[in-house]
């Protein structure tokens, strides 16, 4: 059986009609809402064909039929046409982005993921960067008090870590300042992988008199680098999935909730291996997704990926709004994340 113009236009109009309406759609209302120049009787035929073919389906005999998700497929692929933002939406992104947190890229991170959510209605996911596959970028000490200093981590990832260590008398501040210098040059561009026991005892020489902040420093320098575990999920929007009728049915809710409360599932969820990815019901690599589609992302400092960002929703989104908005954010995150690493 061939997919000809007029099964193309009516699998058109039956999923515009169902991620409108959430109603299984019926050969009259197809007649009746599009104007396609056939009559009900052939919408109907070719409404069994493409259900045939796996496009439709259909809940009940008598009832209408929606799209499948190879339907959903099709649609996304072949047919769906990108709506354009208006200058107000991209304007809105543009500065949201601009002024998140003056460049601190986890506060930048978890605005992108709250303007996702408030954009497209859904669920929005983000899979944190790790700090353990970055490296030291600069390392900072400052006296606290006589025997307090504050130790400021900064990874290239743009993590910022704050960590007190506590010395039995803290050096003056000019001599922190060289102390300073001397592990920049020493861990700059490190990942915690290389801080190895070679390094750390060139270090403890170059310390030599400054045991106690040696040894204080050490874990403290651990610790920073591994508390950013890449196992960190942010969500947003966790109860927009009610908006849409399909969740009316309680255990349908609670089986989505529960997706979210596992975070090996939304990590997997989150796992692609492309810039932009689409998966579509059955596509989606956990079956407590079947239901669901998930538009994920990867976003980059330079062309090191340092994550991804995903929105989770029924597979009757409007896929066209939805994919321009995920498209022009995730440009100005990189963007944005792009003139961090050069600075």
């Amino acid at each position: 059986m061939e997919m000809d113009e007029r099964k193309v236009k009516i699998l058109q109009a039956i999923i515009n009609d169902y991620i409108s309406t959430a109603e299984p759609v019926g050969s009259r209302t197809i007649a009746k809402k599009y104007d396609l120049g056939i009559s009900s009787a052939t919408i109907r035929n070719e409404m069994a064909d493409l259900e045939e073919m796996g496009y439709l389906e259909q809940l009940h005999t008598s009832s209408g039929r929606k799209p499948s998700d190879k339907g959903y497929r099709l649609y996304v692929d072949k047919l769906m046409q990108v709506e354009m933002l208006t200058e107000e939406e991209k304007y809105r992104i543009k500065n949201y982005i601009l002024d998140a947190a003056l460049y601190e890229v986890d506060k930048m991170l978890k605005q992108a993921t709250c303007l996702l959510s408030e954009l497209t209605n859904l669920t929005c996911l983000l899979s944190a960067p790790s700090v353990n596959k970055g490296c030291i970028k600069s390392l900072q000490l400052i006296n606290v008090d006589s025997n307090n200093i504050l130790v400021v981590v900064i990874t290239d990832s743009g993590i910022i870590k704050n960590t007190v260590i506590r010395v039995l008398k803290s050096p003056n501040q000019d001599m922190l300042q060289k102390i300073s210098n001397l592990l920049n040059d020493r861990l700059k561009n490190l990942t915690i992988e290389e801080i190895n026991l070679e390094v750390m005892s060139k270090l403890k020489e170059d310390l030599n008199g400054y045991e106690d902040l040696f040894n204080a420093l050490i874990p403290a320098l651990y610790d920073a680098l591994n508390s950013g575990n890449s196992s960190e999920v942010y969500m947003e929007g966790t109860t927009n999935i009610f908006n849409y009728p399909e969740y009316n049915d309680i255990d349908k809710a609670k089986e989505f909730l529960s997706l979210l409360n596992n975070k090996t599932y939304v990590k997997t969820l989150l796992n692609t291996e492309n810039r932009f990815s689409i998966r579509i019901g059955e596509e989606n690599f956990v079956p407590e997704a079947r239901d669901c589609s998930v538009i994920s992302a990867i976003y980059s400092l330079g062309d090191r990926p340092l994550g991804s960002i995903g929105l989770i929703g029924p597979t009757r989104i409007p896929y066209s709004k939805i994919i321009s908005i995920m498209a022009n954010v995730m440009g100005e995150l990189n963007n944005s994340l792009k003139q961090l690493d050069e600075e």
